[in-house]
């Protein structure tokens, strides 16, 4: 069984979270999905997210894609979590691109960076709204 990992905060779920978790989802057959936890964004991030940690964690369960959502507490628990899992196949968007080649050298994973979906994201529909403050697009 080929193992995908992918991370992040996917507040308000829109159609660009779903194109990247059914393409890391095609990448292999099992995906895990590192959620950030509401204190990891606020301590490590500065982000509010507009959905908690518990809601967030029962949207991406609802997805046909994902295999498996646990918490992200930490930067730094990356390359343990690919250990951990047993992971194949590290996935993140590329806007990350390259920030994350460590991975490849330090454990067994490839790193593959996916194309953003270009047209959406939570920064831009939380603009749209008028909600303040920075989401996970933010950096």
């Amino acid at each position: 069984m080929k193992r995908v990992i992918t991370y992040g905060t996917f507040d308000l779920l829109h159609y660009g979270h779903i194109n990247l978790l059914r393409r890391a989802k095609a990448l292999g057959d099992y995906l895990v999905v590192v959620l950030s936890s509401d204190e990891f964004n606020w301590d490590s991030k500065q982000k509010k997210s507009y959905f908690n940690y518990e809601k967030r964690r029962q949207l991406l369960e609802a997805i046909r894609y994902v295999d498996l959502v646990i918490p992200e507490n930490s930067w730094d628990q990356k390359v343990s979590d690919v250990n951990e899992y047993h992971i194949d196949t590290f996935v993140m968007g590329d806007d990350w691109a390259g920030k994350f080649d460590f991975i490849q050298e330090e454990t067994d994973a490839e790193v593959v960076y996916l194309a953003r979906t270009p047209e959406i994201s939570t920064s831009q529909i939380k603009a749209e709204l008028g909600l303040t403050g920075k989401t996970d697009d933010d950096k």
